[in-house]
């Protein structure tokens, strides 16, 4: 069904490609991480934790936070706190996000096409 490398098909390759499947799942899926990412992608330098939120729309604060913790974790956003009145609270993109760039250009190849083939689906 798919197109692989020269690989064999065996228990242990299988397993080796649904863990690696999970673990970039674990990462970057979800419903936000990647918007997140796209969000912070545009545009110049750091954003402020409101302005991210009026980008990626229908967002609430908690799920933010929380995804934001979670790509600190994963190596993908830089937190920095200025320690000042009022606190100011940046995000940016480091630089192992830049390995997330094929994949968003294969995803947004991907996601126009679908939506075009779902589209002509529906025309009668």
């Amino acid at each position: 069904m798919f197109k692989t490398e020269t690989k064999k098909h065996t228990p242990t390759a299988c397993k080796a490609s649904l863990a690696a499947v999970g673990d970039a799942l674990y990462a970057i899926g979800g419903k936000w991480k990647l918007r997140i990412i796209i969000a912070l992608s545009e545009g110049e330098g750091c954003k402020r934790f409101n302005e991210l939120q009026r980008t990626v729309e229908g967002i609430s604060a908690k799920v933010l936070s929380n995804e934001l913790k979670e790509l600190e974790m994963n190596g993908f956003v830089k937190r920095t706190v200025y320690a000042q009145t009022p606190v100011i609270v940046e995000y940016e993109l480091t630089e192992y996000s830049q390995t997330l760039e094929n994949v968003l250009t294969s995803l947004r190849e991907w996601g126009a096409m679908h939506r075009a083939h779902v589209q002509k689906k529906e025309m009668p």
